[in-house]
């Protein structure tokens, strides 16, 4: 058709981007994860944030057990023979106390392994019978993520 404009999405081979972001775009990292979406860094469901020079991290994390994630999200996951569909549910909110709670029981918890490709396939072995819950929120320059009982931060 002549003259039509041709759509052309952003970062349409979904593959995994690196940003360097200033340390003055670090400052305001939600304004900063916007203009990563905008350069098509969501569609491959992850990015590289390489910190800035004279960023440093937060010494210590004993004062964030009060702060709530809003919304965790539990990860559903059915399906058989090779074909699974995963749904995302929407949780109650919980403080980061709460959720580390969580994160450590029994039911949670990372299990034995002999390696890391144990781990994993113990991972994908019980993804349908366990559903992982994932969390975060942001305050100043820190992002937190949950998972498994992992808490890894990202300030």
């Amino acid at each position: 058709m002549a003259g039509a404009e041709v759509f052309t999405p952003a970062n349409p081979t979904c593959k995994i981007m690196t940003f360097r972001p200033t340390l003055e775009e670090f400052k305001n990292f939600n304004q900063y994860l916007v203009y990563m979406e905008s350069q098509g860094a969501h569609r491959a469901g992850l990015a590289k944030v390489i910190p800035p020079k004279g960023w440093k991290p937060r010494r210590t994390y004993d004062d964030i057990d009060d702060l709530m994630i809003d919304a965790p999200i539990q990860q559903m996951v059915a399906g058989q023979s090779g074909l699974f569909t995963q749904y995302n549910i929407q949780k109650k909110p919980l403080s980061v106390q709460e959720f580390r709670r969580l994160a450590n029981s029994d039911m949670y918890c990372t299990p034995r392994y002999l390696n890391y490709e144990d781990l994993e396939r113990k991972y994908w072995k019980n993804l349908t019978f366990v559903s992982p819950i994932y969390g975060h929120f942001s305050f100043s320059f820190t992002y937190v993520y949950f998972s498994h009982g992992f808490i890894q931060t990202y300030p």
